[in-house]
This record gives structure tokens, C-alpha cells and sequence, in this order.
């Protein structure tokens, strides 16, 4: 067992145990009965979790796969020190949007996705899969805002490989990143934490992505200004340590499926449930309007610049300063509250009054967003 986690064994032996009913009770909720891959496996939502639970977690199933975490952890040959490790793919369409780039979102994507596991992002992998016919001058485009993104995160890019396939086989240009980096929190951390009473912390509005993308992709004749929101949230987060420690028992960036799947992932991999205050929920008048247009539900739509924190109810308000004191989280929210049953739903309390259940993404209203 890690040597830099506390020695209480009764406590990892719950959080182990956790761990393995989550898994029996994701097996029980999720059930591939699909015969072929739609563009729905891969939104993040329910039709990605059947392909997960029903393909790749029998096949490679093992204990820090098994966690489920946005990044594997664990410690290096005895030595007490923890790593992180996660692994991404970018095949976003367009390659160009308002506020960013294929480039900019995946070294984003995979530094967000060390920094939920509480570590500090250092080195990048990336894979090039360029079609026959791509132009030059977009690949140059797309490598310096890589190499701007990393520069501005604090990260190398160390090793690479490219490929190239016959015209029309890869829609241009598909990016593949992996990252390690070095684990911050000497404390429990992931969705297997979350304790009753507990605050849903969100960084700020929701929806900016993936409605970015649509604009850019449909030509939408809706007016709007809405740009994507991808930015590397690492430094946010040690902001929120620096004030909250071990008061933090889960980070997740809200990315394919939103906020409502990453909650419910969280909702079944703790066996709790949560409630949402949706007058505390921070949307953009131009993601709301859109939506309303569209028949979207902002808390579906993907974000790559925003994060969920679950903290213990006695922190919640010094870690709400603190990412409102930090220029990605100056809007910044306690949005609702970590309850003991039902086990495994998130519900949300309306505006009007009433309460209804906030399910994980169905179906692909958007995809390619990422």
C-alpha cells in the first residue's frame, strides 16, 4: 500500500471494498446490448459506460483500473513518491474554434485530467494521425498552440509518434496524448470519497465548449459569442489545496457528458446521492439560450475548462474563496450537496419547485466535441 497515504487499514480495506461494489453495481446499471459502435459510444454518457463496463473493464481489469479515476495512480517501487498517469484522444470537428484548437484541447485535456487526480502535471506524450492531403500550414498552426498550451501549463512534451492514412480515412488530423505527473495529495482522493454532507463545488459556468463547437461545426444562425472555455486547470487546483487539504475528497473536470454524467459518476462510485440546486447553477445567457433553441440541456454539454470539487461541509466556503480568488474560478460555486441515499442518483431541485432526477448523457446530441 502507498507509503505516503495514511496506514489505516480499516479505511482503505472500506474504500477497497467501495471500489468492487461499484464495479458489480456499474456492471448491473450498465449492459451492452449494442451489435455495432454508434457515435453515442463515444458522448461519455450512458453508451460509453456500456462499452466500458461491457468490453474494456472485463478485458483489463485490475485495481487502479478498477477505480474508474480520471488518471491511474500509484507509488513508485516502495519509494513513497506517487505518480499519476492518463492517456487521451482528440478528434474534435472543426480542427479550429472560437477560443481554441485540436492543440490547445489536448494538451489541456490530459494536463485537467492529472490535475483531478491531484497531481502536478511534467511530461506529455503525443500522437499524430495525419491524412494523406492534410496542409502543412495547419499542422504548424496546430504544433505551436500545442507548444504554446504546454509552455503556459508548465509541461514538456517528451516523446511523440506520427502516422499518416489514406485520404478521407481520418477527417484530417487526430491527436492521441498521454501525461504523467506527480501526485500532490498524501490523502485519499477520487470518486470513491465522497462522504454525506460533503459540498458540490463547480468552477463556473457550464456548456461553453460544446456549444462553442456546434456553432463552429453547423454555422448555426444563432447570435451568440460564446467561445470554448478549455484552459489547464492544475494551478486552480493547488489553489484549492493550499486552502482545503484533505477537506477535498474528489476533483473531476466535467468534459463529454457533463456535469450531470460526472456527478452521477461520482453518485455511483461512492454509493451516495446528490442534489443540485439549479438557481446555483452558473450558465452563460448565450449557452442558455442556445440550448433552449436546440432542446439541450446545459448540464449534459461538454466543458474542458471547468472543474467539480466535492469538499467537507467545514472547508466548503475557504475553498469557494480560493477559486474565486483564482482568474479560472472567479465564478465559482457551491451548487449542492452530497446526501446518503438513494445510493447512485443525482437529483436536481428546480427553479420551480419541483425535483427530478439528473440522469448521465443519453444518446449524442453533439458529438466530436473533443
Amino acid at each position: 500500500m502507498d507509503a505516503s497515504i495514511p496506514q489505516d487499514a480499516n479505511r482503505i480495506d472500506s474504500v477497497l471494498e467501495k471500489i468492487e461494489r461499484s464495479r458489480q453495481a456499474r456492471r448491473h446499471k450498465f449492459y451492452l446490448r449494442d451489435e455495432k459502435i454508434t457515435l453515442s459510444h463515444g458522448s461519455g454518457g450512458k453508451a460509453t459506460h456500456n462499452l466500458i463496463e461491457g468490453v474494456f473493464a472485463p478485458a483489463f481489469s485490475n485495481p487502479l483500473l478498477d477505480a474508474m479515476d480520471d488518471a491511474a495512480t500509484f507509488e513508485i517501487n516502495g519509494t513513497g513518491q506517487r505518480l499519476a498517469f492518463t492517456n487521451d484522444t482528440y478528434v474534435v470537428s472543426p480542427l479550429f474554434f472560437p477560443g481554441g484548437d485540436i492543440g490547445k484541447l489536448a494538451i489541456h485535456g490530459t494536463v485537467n485530467d492529472l490535475a483531478m487526480a491531484g497531481a502536478e502535471p511534467l511530461y506529455l506524450s503525443s500522437g499524430f494521425i495525419l491524412e494523406e492531403g492534410f496542409p502543412i500550414t495547419d499542422l504548424r498552426r496546430i504544433v505551436a498552440s500545442m507548444a504554446a498550451a504546454a509552455e503556459e501549463a508548465g509541461v514538456a512534451i517528451v516523446t511523440g509518434d506520427t502516422k499518416v492514412v489514406q485520404r478521407g480515412k481520418a477527417d484530417g488530423l487526430f491527436i492521441n496524448t498521454a501525461g504523467v505527473g506527480i501526485i500532490r495529495a498524501n490523502w485519499l482522493l477520487g470518486q470513491a470519497q465522497l462522504q454525506p454532507r460533503d459540498k458540490v463545488l463547480l468552477s463556473g459556468p457550464v456548456g461553453d465548449h460544446g456549444i462553442a463547437i456546434m456553432m463552429a461545426r453547423e454555422g448555426l444562425d444563432i447570435e451568440t459569442d460564446v467561445q470554448s472555455d478549455t484552459a489547464p486547470l492544475h494551478s486552480l487546483v493547488a489553489a484549492l489545496f493550499a486552502v482545503a487539504g484533505s477537506g477535498v475528497h474528489c476533483l473531476k473536470d466535467p468534459t463529454r457528458g457533463g456535469v450531470a454524467t460526472a456527478l452521477n459518476e461520482m453518485a455511483l462510485g461512492s454509493e451516495v446521492s446528490v442534489a443540485l440546486e439549479e438557481h446555483a447553477i452558473p450558465v452563460r445567457p448565450g449557452v442558455r439560450g442556445a440550448c433552449e433553441i436546440l432542446g439541450l440541456d446545459p448540464l449534459t454539454i461538454a466543458n474542458e475548462g471547468k472543474l467539480l470539487a466535492i469538499v467537507a461541509p467545514e472547508v466548503a466556503e475557504a475553498a469557494l474563496a480560493a477559486m474565486r480568488a483564482h482568474a479560472l474560478g472567479h465564478e465559482a460555486a457551491i451548487i449542492g450537496t452530497v446526501q446518503a441515499e438513494p445510493a447512485g442518483m443525482v437529483f436536481l431541485r428546480t427553479d420551480i419547485g419541483g425535483v427530478r432526477v439528473l440522469d448521465m448523457l443519453v444518446g449524442d446530441p453533439l458529438p466530436r466535441i473533443c
